[in-house]
């Protein structure tokens, strides 16, 4: 499903009454089945640009447009995800999979044999029946991959879903991320402070200024896919995470928009 932002800004005030411009300017397009990546420092915007993109937040300017139409509510149809994994602990794993129906008022009979097949493709099909607090860190966010793709959405939004997780624990649930939304064909906007996972993951990274957030580079990621754990040793791969690293070192400057390939 396309997705696009069109001129988007945003104005918040602060706990002591100051107007704080958290986005200005935000022009992007993203095709049907597009994995992107959006990088940038921290308090830059980009969880607020996910947040309007997706329906949960609106901005002052501008607008967001989801397959033609203006964003007005949440996108109920979406798929969304935050690093913290939000799974009931009174909950199995596969029960807190399939509350995405519960939440929208349908049986959860139909969606069983779903759930446990996500479960299967992350390598937890034994711990459908166990609670969330028996879990790891990486098992409990694997549970919450799959409850935010069972219902098989067109639009899937993560706000560093991986930033809490050890280096190796994050490298091979990237490696499971890419092969889940490749089969699933969704469009994919996916927020990270991590230079090496934007690159694994996206066919685009754009880069943002620090606030107020501005997109001031958009590089097509061409590297093969399936993307396995080799993908990182490729010279491509270094020289896309270097010019990405530069990109951010400079902070946005210059600043115009500026379209990338190692």
């Amino acid at each position: 499903m396309p997705l696009r932002a069109e001129g988007l800004g945003k104005t918040f005030r602060s706990a002591r009454g100051a107007a704080v411009r958290a986005l200005d300017g935000i022009d992007l397009s993203i095709a049907p089945g597009e994995f992107v990546s959006i990088l940038g420092p921290s308090g830059c915007g980009k969880s607020t640009l996910l947040a309007i993109l997706a329906g949960l937040d609106k901005a002052t300017q501008g607008a967001a447009v989801v397959g033609g139409k203006p964003v007005t509510a949440p996108l109920v149809d979406a798929g969304v995800m935050f690093q913290r994994d939000l799974l009931l602990d009174w909950h199995t794993c596969e029960d807190n999979i399939l509350m995405q129906f519960k939440m929208r008022g349908q049986p959860t009979a139909p969606h069983r044999d779903r759930a446990r097949e996500l479960l299967a493709l992350v390598g937890m099909e034994s711990a459908a029946q166990r609670y969330p607090r028996e879990l790891s860190g990486g098992m409990r966010q694997r549970v919450a991959i799959c409850r935010a793709l069972v219902h098989e959405p067109p639009l899937l939004f993560l706000d560093e879903p991986f930033g809490a997780l050890d280096a190796l624990t994050r490298e091979n649930l990237n490696t499971e991320l890419a092969a889940l939304t490749a089969h699933s064909g969704a469009t994919v906007v996916f927020v990270t402070h991590g230079i090496d996972e934007a690159v694994f993951l996206g066919d685009r990274a754009v880069v943002m200024s620090a606030r107020p957030g501005r997109i001031i580079a958009d590089v097509r990621i061409d590297l093969p896919h399936p993307r396995g754990a080799h993908i990182r040793e490729l010279p491509e791969f270094t020289a896309y995470t270097a010019r990405l690293r530069k990109l951010l070192a400079h902070d946005g400057r210059p600043d115009h928009r500026e379209g990338v390939r190692p």
